[in-house]
Order: structure tokens, then C-alpha cells, then sequence
């Protein structure tokens, strides 16, 4: 029996609910289940709930999700559900030509993506909403009858291959497939997900395997609108109308691959060791990891989401405050990041990844010593409510009051969480946090103890030390065991911590939500409220998006910072230094949405706070008296020393940033390469050196700011700094420079062309052309080898 795919759009009306929420313009939910039908009214008015701003939305999106992937490639040809992800899209019966989709996209100001998973595969494309009929029904081709021609195999499995060449050095995905490979043999998480030209097509050819066939079986199988849902945003059309996808040759009734009576998959004694690993970053870190049984099921507690709250927790008593303390660690993350590698249907990871100093790799079984003794606090105090209503509020005040979001990552998310929860939560499922069980959450703490954990120690300090080889991304590493002193320590009864504990009140979650009532006559671009020679400010009052939220931006400028290399250097420990001064007071601002950033701009210092205006002021303020006030201590300034070598390093080893690095030493007057600055880094610098530094450049200071949003005052507060580039001569010039990272095999070529100064329409058509080219050369790219790299993130 032949499966249909009933796509229903009906115009829903908007309206605003009374906390000033409005909904999408447009939102639709398809599965393939006919019953949708009768209930189609109350799910459009459902689908529309989803709370964000009402600026108007010019784009349109559809993203389907298919139920199936990476695990379900043969074992004789890894990467297939990947290869299938580029091969549908080369053309279709009804749009035959090979590139036309994309073509068609970049004509009306679209682009579209696509990823593999573990269990899904993901489409997306967004287009100007005039053109979305007709992309929608070029799109949809693609899944009903695709070509996936012969002649285009070759090329697609050289794209396949050049995302895989492309992944290699990053340490992200080289640790994913290490840890994969720790998995029980013949588990779906031991598979090479990438694919490559290896597997792809030499070793095929070798054995005379067909890929061909094997592809369009894989297609014929899988690619079935029982294993679909889909999501669609846009604004109505006028009338309603039916549009009908036959998912061709699909068979009725036959489930989903299921794995999920493949559980425990990392119950071996391999799991449970130390792993040694080289990194490609010059960098230290210590990776903690639990493998859970699933956790999907409990979406509605979030248990995982509450126990990462408080381990990633950066306020006083918690791991991270406690390290930085002892000069130990840089950064701690915790918890799940709910992909496909991270939670699916056979088990959930729960994972603590801590950045650490030169000593605290040297003091690594101590920093799990911390983390066990905090664990342990957590299991002997028990889930607490307090502080999940607190998570929970939190979490509903971002939901109800979040900002537009991207109409294609708004349906990719959606059509995804259709995969995993009853349709009354497709739009809440994967963000708030519904009940508090304790139960829950305590048989989790239960099981992360430090016998079942899996230990990866990350350092450039193991090169040489390590024999073993990752099979795919060919990363160095060895493996021991756990040190017994520790774990006896560990597992005979651990003693608590004084220096641990539970976060306080946060007093940074906002109660009031009103609007405030414009001063004076509405302005269209912000007005100049204040001005002397030291700096001067702007405000903009919101009166239109109207959302109980506010944006402060202040640039610090100051003359002293591009004096030399070594001021830069001091400019740049200056402001990592007050940023992990400020990292413990202004977390609870940080976790309750009032973000703040500190950027180390080419002139002077960015400091750009947002969120909720009720307490915004107070995270601003915090933020002047801490530069006010500024300090080093020695160990604080020798730990960011050694950090920021290793950050100028990584910087230098990537083609694309020592190429641009190069380009502006050329065009930029007095500028200072990276080279020169880590030269001077190297060269030595003392604590007073920085507070000198810091002095001059508070003294010499000019703040220019801005304002903007709900907010009814404005904060108090000709730039004397000019940016020029130097003019090149009317020819061809060429610069070509090695590359520091001899195991990188991209390339990366930059072609700069000089104009002059131009007034603003001329920089618009520059950008026009600019856009223009860029188009040109991805089609360029396309027809020889039909990268797909736009498209992908897997």
C-alpha cells in the first residue's frame, strides 16, 4: 500500500496574548498520520503559541526530518546515510537540473542546509516568502522522486570526503570518534559516520560492491513519509490549499529502525579507564563522562538539565569557583548537549569538560578529586526544590519573552522535536522544564559515581607518549588505569568539601516585566544625550518591538593600547583577567539572561550587556566598578599569560587566520601582527608591567555609548582615534605564506581588492557585488565537485 504525505497550510490569525507575546506569522506540523486531519484547527492555533517578537518575518522555511541515520548505515559502507544526504538533492524527475535548486535560492535570496545524526537526518531551506511556493515544491521533489544520477556519484563522495578532511583537526569531532570507538564491537556508536573516499568508494570498488544500488535501496527503504514530519513557516497565502506528497514506493506499516534494545553500550571494562589524548589545539582539558540509560523519556523533568545547572554553576561555592581559586582551570561545562551523539535511544552521556591551566594538568586527579567531592554533596543534600523552580523560572521567562528567532533554525528545531514528543509539546518539549521528581533526579545522582566514569586527560604535553591510533581521524592517545590510591579514595567515602557548596538566592531574575512609557517625541535613530571630551551617549527608546528587555553598549577608547606590541599584550591580559574577575559575581546575572560580553577591540574595550532592563543596570554597573577597580593577583597574571601563548599559537596555526593576519599587517598603519605580539608575550611581562598598563589606559580613556530598548533613562556617560589603510599601488601583488600547522591540509586563499573611500551608496553596490561573486563561486565549486559544505553541518 502506497504511503501519502498530506501537507495542510490554513492562515491562523494573529493576536497578542496579555503578557505583549505574539505569535509566528505562520507555523504548520505534518506527520504522516491522516488523523492530524480532524485535529488540524487546534494545532495550527498550538503551533502558534510559540512566544517571540513581532518584527515582521520576510522569510519563509520548511524543514523535514527523516527518522533515520548514521546508525543505520550497512556495515559495509559507513557513511551512507551521510553520502544519501548530498545524493537527493542532485536534481529530481520534475527539476532535472543538477543545480537549479541552489540556483534557485540564491536568485531570491535563500540558502538551504542539511545534517545526518545518529537517528535523523535534517532538510532546511528558507527563501523570500514570494518565491516559497514554488521552492516548496522544487524542495519536495527531492524527497519524491529524486534522481541521485550515476555520473554524480564520484563527485558527491569527493564532497563527503572534503567535509571529512575538513573535520580532522578539529578536537571536537576527533574525541567523538575516540570516544565512539570505547563502545561494545557491533554497536551502531562504534560506526564512522562521516564516510569518505575510502570507504565511499575505494574499498567498494575493491570488494565490488555496488553504490549505486545500494544507495537508491537505502532511499527506497528509509526515505518513506511514515519516517517524516515537517515543519512550515510562513505568512498565509490568502486562500487554503492541499498540497499532496507521495512518498513513492514507501511501505506501509513498517516501523522505524529501532535500536533501542541495544543498550549499555559503553558497559565494558575499556569505559572506565584513563584515556591520554594528543590534541590538535595546544590546550589542556580534562573530560569526565557518565554513559547514562536513555533520558529522553524524561523531557518533561529535564533531571539532566538541573544536575549540569549546578555542576557548570560559576558562583561562589561551586567547582569552577574553586579551581580558579587554586589557579587550576579555565572553563567547566556540564551536562548534555542533546544531540544524536549525546543522548539517543540506547543510552544519554552526561559529561564534564574542564579547560585547565599548566598546573592544573599538572594537578589533574586532584581537579576530579573536587568534581567527585561536589557530586558527592549533590547526592547527601538530595534534589532540591528551591532551586529547580528557580531553573524553571528562568527558563519560562526566556521562552516567554525570547527573541525573534531564525525562520529556518525555528523549523529545523521543530520539525525535529516532532520526532520525539506528543504533538502538545512540539514547541515547548525541548525548553521548559514541566515538574519537579526527585525521584528522578536522585536515581540519576545515583549513578554518577567515580567507578563508572570514563576519565580523557587532553595535552600537547603527550606527544611522543602516546602509540595508540584512532582508526578514522588518526588521533594519538593511550590508556591506563585509574590510579588506585585515588579511586580507593574515591569510592571508600569520600569527604566533603568546606569550600563546596549550594548556589544562593539569585537576585538577578527579573520581576518586572512592564513597559515603560516613551520620554519624549519618538525618534527613529537614536538621539545624543550626553557629550563633554571624555566621551558621550546615545539613547533610543523601544517603541515598537515592545518587549520588557534593553541593549547597553559601551566602546572604551584609548590611545596607549596600539603604542607598541606589548601594550596590545597587556590590553589583551588586561581584559581576560577582567573577565575572570568578573566571571563569579556576575554569573547569576549571566544564567538569569542578562548577557554581558567584553571585547578587545583593535582601539579600546566593548562592553555590551543585554536581557531584561528590571536588572540590567546593576550587571552594567557591576561590570564599570570592576574596571574601575581592577587587580591581578601573580598567580591569576602568570595563568592567563601562559593561556593567551596558547590562544596567539592556535591563532597562528590556522591558514585563515594567519592569512588575514598577514593582509592587514599590509594595508594597516602601525599595525602589530600576531607574531610580533607573541614575541612580545614571550619576551616577559611582570604583574606591575599590567597595572601600569591598566592605569594609563583609564587615564587616557574616551567611552562612547549607546542605549536602547525598554529603558527610560539613559545611562550618564569625535573619537580620537582615526583607522586608515594604506594605499596599494595600481598593481598585482602576491603574498604567499606557510602554514604553521604542518598536519593541516587545507589551504586558504584570500583575494583583496582596494576601492578607496566611497560614500555610502557606492559601499552598498559593493556589497551587492560582493554577494554577487560569492554566488558565482559557489557554483563554480559546485560543478566540478558539488560541495555541498553550505548545506551541512554534520
Amino acid at each position: 500500500m502506497e504511503k501519502t504525505m498530506t501537507l495542510i497550510y490554513q492562515p491562523v490569525r494573529t493576536f497578542r496574548s496579555e503578557r505583549a507575546m505574539c505569535v509566528r506569522p505562520y507555523s504548520v506540523f505534518i506527520n504522516s498520520d491522516a488523523t492530524i486531519r480532524s485535529h488540524i484547527r487546534s494545532e495550527l492555533m498550538y503551533a502558534n503559541l510559540k512566544k517571540t517578537t513581532s518584527f515582521p518575518v520576510f522569510q519563509s522555511a520548511a524543514a523535514l526530518c527523516v527518522g533515520v541515520g548514521s546508525f543505520s548505515d550497512p556495515t559495509d559502507l559507513p557513511g551512507l546515510a551521510h553520502f544519501l544526504e548530498h545524493m537527493v538533492f542532485m536534481g529530481s524527475e520534475k527539476y532535472p537540473s543538477e543545480n537549479g535548486f541552489d540556483a534557485f535560492l540564491k536568485k531570491h535570496g535563500g540558502s538551504d542546509n542539511a545534517s545526518t545524526d545518529c537517528e535523523r537526518t535534517i532538510f532546511q531551506f528558507d527563501i523570500q516568502r514570494k518565491n516559497f511556493k514554488e521552492a516548496l515544491d522544487r524542495w519536495a521533489q527531492f524527497f519524491i522522486c529524486p534522481l541521485m544520477i550515476r555520473d554524480a556519484i564520484d563527485r558527491e563522495v569527493e564532497a563527503v570526503d572534503s567535509e571529512y578532511q575538513l573535520a580532522k583537526p578539529s578536537d571536537s569531532h576527533r574525541k567523538e570518534m575516540l570516544f565512539g570507538s570505547l563502545a561494545k564491537p557491533g554497536h551502531p556508536m562504534g560506526k564512522f559516520c562521516w564516510g569518505n573516499a575510502q570507504t565511499l568508494k575505494q574499498e567498494p570498488k575493491k570488494n565490488k560492491i555496488n553504490v549505486y544500488e545500494r544507495l537508491r535501496a537505502f532511499w527506497k527503504k528509509y526515505y518513506s513519509a511514515h519516517y517524516m514530519t515537517l515543519a512550515v513557516q510562513s505568512k498565509g497565502w490568502g486562500n487554503p490549499f492541499l498540497f499532496i506528497v507521495d512518498s513513492k514506493g514507501a511501505h506501509d506499516g513498517l516501523p522505524k529502525p529501532d535500536f533501542s534494545d541495544m543498550l549499555n553500550p559503553y558497559d565494558t571494562p575499556a569505559f572506565y579507564k584513563l584515556y591520554r589524548v594528543v590534541p590538535v589545539r595546544k590546550d589542556h582539558s580534562l573530560n569526565i563522562t557518565w554513559a547514562l540509560p536513555p533520558q529522553e523519556k524524561y523531557y518533561r523533568l529535564k533531571p539532566l538539565h538541573y544536575i549540569s545547572w549546578l555542576i557548570g554553576h560559576e558562583g561562589t561555592g561551586s567547582i569552577l569557583s574553586v579551581l580558579r581559586k587554586k589557579c587550576w582551570a579555565l572553563a567547566l561545562f556540564g551536562g548534555n548537549s542533546e544531540t544524536g551523539f549525546d543522548q539517543n535511544s540506547t543510552y544519554s552521556i552526561f559529561s564534564i569538560s574542564i579547560t585547565l591551566t599548566d598546573e592544573g594538568f599538572q594537578n589533574f586527579y586532584q581537579v576530579t578529586h573536587l568534581v567527585f567531592q561536589y557530586l558527592k554533596l549533590l547526592q547527601t543534600l538530595g534534589p532540591q526544590k528551591r532551586i529547580y523552580e528557580e531553573i524553571q523560572r528562568i527558563e519560562a521567562n526566556e521562552f516567554h519573552y525570547q527573541e525573534q528567532i531564525d525562520p529556518i533554525e525555528y523549523v529545523e528545531d521543530v520539525c525535529e522535536n516532532m520526532q520525539l514528543f506528543p504533538k502538545e509539546d512540539f514547541l515547548t518539549g525541548d525548553q521548559l522544564m514541566f515538574q519537579f521528581s526527585p525521584e528522578v533526579i536522585g536515581a540519576i545522582l545515583s549513578l554518577l559515581t567515580p567507578d563508572k566514569a570514563n576519565l580523557m586527560l587532553f595535552s600537547p604535553e603527550h606527544e611522543g607518549h602516546c602509540p595508540l591510533r584512532e582508526k578514522w581521524f588518526g588521533t594519538q592517545y593511550n590508556v591506563e588505569d585509574i590510579q588506585q590510591e585515588w579511586m580507593k579514595q574515591w569510592t571508600d567515602g569520600i569527604e566533603l568539601s568546606q569550600d563546596l557548596h549550594l548556589p544562593e538566592e539569585n537576585k538577578f531574575i527579573s520581576t518586572d516585566f512592564s513597559l515603560k512609557p516613551p520620554e519624549s517625541p519618538e525618534s527613529e535613530f537614536p538621539v545624543k544625550i550626553a557629550h563633554s571630551d571624555r566621551g558621550c551617549n546615545w539613547y533610543k527608546k523601544d517603541n515598537k518591538f515592545k518587549i520588557p528587555k534593553a541593549y547597553i553598549r559601551f566602546h572604551m577608547i584609548s590611545p596607549v593600547i596600539q603604542q607598541s606590541a606589548k601594550n596590545l599584550v597587556l590590553f589583551d591580559l588586561m581584559v581576560n583577567i577582567l573577565a575572570h574577575n568578573l566571571a563569579e559575581p556576575a554569573y547569576e546575572a549571566e544564567v538569569a539572561q542578562l548577557d554581558y560580553k567584553l571585547v578587545a577591540s583593535e582601539h579600546g574595550l566593548v562592553i555590551r550587556v543585554k536581557g531584561f532592563n528590571h536588572k540590567l543596570p546593576l550587571l552594567f554597573y557591576l561590570i564599570i566598578d570592576h574596571l574601575a577597580g581592577f587587580s591581578a593577583t601573580p598567580g591569576v597574571f602568570s595563568m592567563f599569560t601562559e593561556q593567551l601563548k596558547k590562544t596567539y599559537f592556535n591563532i597562528l596555526i590556522k591558514p585563515e587566520k594567519l592569512g588575514k593576519d598577514v593582509r592587514l599587517l599590509i594595508l594597516e598603519h602601525s599595525r602589530w601582527s600576531m607574531v610580533e605580539k607573541y614575541q612580545a608575550l614571550t619576551a616577559g611581562l611582570t604583574v606591575d608591567d599590567l597595572m601600569e598598563f591598566s592605569q594609563r589606559f583609564r587615564a587616557e580613556l574616551y567611552a562612547e555609548g549607546l542605549v536602547q530598548g525598554n529603558i527610560s533613562k539613559a545611562l550618564p556617560a569625535k573619537v580620537p582615534v582615526l583607522f586608515r589603510v594604506v594605499e596599494l599601488p595600481p598593481k598585482h601583488h602576491i603574498c604567499k605564506v606557510k602554514s604553521l600547522n604542518k598536519g593541516d591540509a587545507n589551504s586558504e586563499v584570500t583575494v583583496y581588492y582596494q576601492s578607496g573611500t566611497k560614500a555610502l551608496r557606492e559601499h552598498t553596490l559593493m556589497e551587492l557585488l560582493v554577494v554577487s561573486v560569492s554566488t558565482s563561486l559557489f557554483f563554480f565549486h559546485s560543478v566540478p565537485n558539488q560541495s555541498a559544505l553550505s548545506k551541512l553541518k554534520s
